[in-house]
């Protein structure tokens, strides 16, 4: 059998179905794979799907300090970030296409999921850092003004977790700016300085999320301000890097939208309510509110928002029935109180993980592992849902680009106008 796993096959019958992670961590022995110092191990790569547009990519990362707030851990004792842009560019076959993730960033991803609270796998076995994307580095920019997208990621996630969704709009003529939020997702600085995430309290603490959501709400509002710097004709990064050629040319600041996945989504939305740059955002699967069961409702919950806005959710997000156990009531306090455009869909067969790359990455990994014994479909419900990959990708990336070009660019899309026989597994649940 390829990959890391010994020849005997892991029996489907000893889990139970969906599988519980804890379930799976009990159950498969560390031993039973094959490890690092096995000629038959190898960490395994992945592939990116290619993005539907017609742009070619490029991609740059800058690092950002904000001297308007303190941090004295950090070495300028003010608080830094670093993003990344992804943006149509020019052809330019010379330039290396970009890592999936830089070296100590894809260290400390994989550690978390194979180490002592993941998934029993050996050390090693995601090799993010030679995944390979379809952006080149610092190649020049398309000479066109194009759409600004900010994207926040989930509690504790790297910036690079939602590559798919952010390539495949780059790809359709967007200028999309990714952040990390420093102290809570793990980030790796210029000449190799590594700045490890925090995780989220076990026990859920309203006080935690507000206070993270305040930080990332100031985060974005910040990454706002530079890029109107640059567009200015000033240079933002930190330590004077030279930008591609055409960056500050290509942002068109009257039309910027913003996304996020999970705790990213709550900060999409409290942007937008502090900050009317942002014309349009997206949730996708983020509770408006301070803790999932408790409460209390954000005050965008409480709110909404006088602009447009998308409500993507999973299986395990909806605000349509108060009687199941994934109802969110900020989510139905949103949806009461949003004067703009309002969509809420909801991605069947899923769980909050199937709106990052995991679907896919999950998939892969454990194909190599395991070839294709039953085990697969088990793991893979307990994680992402059971929702093919590829089709849950593409229906994310076509509703990101539908939304978004409907709002920013003023292009009606049939596709959002109700239920569609190419997505099925999309509903349009408001």
């Amino acid at each position: 059998m390829p990959g890391l796993a010994s020849a005997r096959p892991l029996d489907p019958d000893q889990f139970r179905t969906p599988l519980d992670p804890d379930e799976f961590r009990s159950r498969v022995d560390p031993g039973e794979f094959r490890t690092q110092g096995d000629p038959d191990f190898h960490p395994v790569r992945f592939r990116v799907p290619a993005p539907t547009g017609r742009k070619a990519l490029g991609t740059t990362a800058i690092h950002l300090i904000d001297r308007s707030r303190q941090d004295p851990s950090m070495p300028s004792g003010q608080r830094e970030l670093m993003i990344s842009v992804w943006y149509p560019a020019s052809m330019s076959a010379s330039a290396p296409f970009a890592r999936y993730m830089p070296p100590k960033t894809a260290a400390d991803v994989d550690e978390a999921w194979t180490g002592e609270e993941g998934l029993a796998l050996p050390p090693g076995s995601f090799d993010f850092a030679n995944t390979l994307t379809h952006a080149r580095v610092d190649v020049p920019v398309q000479p066109l003004r194009h759409p600004v997208v900010l994207f926040s990621p989930g509690q504790g996630d790297s910036r690079f977790v939602n590559t798919a969704q952010v390539e495949d709009l780059a790809s359709r003529g967007y200028v999309v700016v990714t952040i990390d939020h420093s102290h809570e997702s793990p980030v790796e600085f210029p000449r190799g300085r590594f700045l490890p995430g925090a995780p989220a309290p076990e026990v859920p603490d309203p006080a935690w999320t507000r206070t993270a959501l305040e930080t990332r709400t100031a985060d974005a509002r910040f990454v706002l301000n530079q890029l109107e710097h640059l567009a200015d004709g000033q240079n933002p990064d930190a330590d004077g890097k030279d930008l591609p050629d055409g960056l500050a040319d290509s942002l068109d600041l009257r039309k910027v939208g913003m996304f996020g996945y999970g705790l990213g989504g709550y900060t999409t939305a409290n942007t937008m309510l502090v900050d009317r740059r942002v014309a349009a955002g997206v949730d996708l699967d983020g509770t408006l509110q301070d803790d999932r069961a408790k409460g209390p409702l954000g005050e965008v919950a409480e709110k909404g928002l006088n602009r447009p806005f998308l409500l993507f959710g999973s299986d395990q997000s909806q605000r349509t029935d108060p009687g199941k156990d994934n109802y969110d009531p900020s989510w139905a306090s949103f949806w009461a109180a949003q004067r703009g455009g309002r969509l809420n869909l909801a991605l069947l067969h899923t769980k909050q993980k199937a709106f990052t790359d995991y679907q896919f990455i999950f998939s892969q990994l454990f194909h190599d592992i395991y070839g294709n014994d039953p085990v697969i479909g088990s793991v893979m419900r307990a994680l992402v849902g059971s929702a093919k990959p590829a089709r849950s990708v593409l229906a994310q990336r076509e509703y990101l680009g539908a939304f978004f070009d409907l709002t920013l660019r003023r292009r009606p899309v049939l596709l959002l106008r109700g239920d569609s026989p190419k997505f099925p597994e999309v509903r349009f649940a408001g």
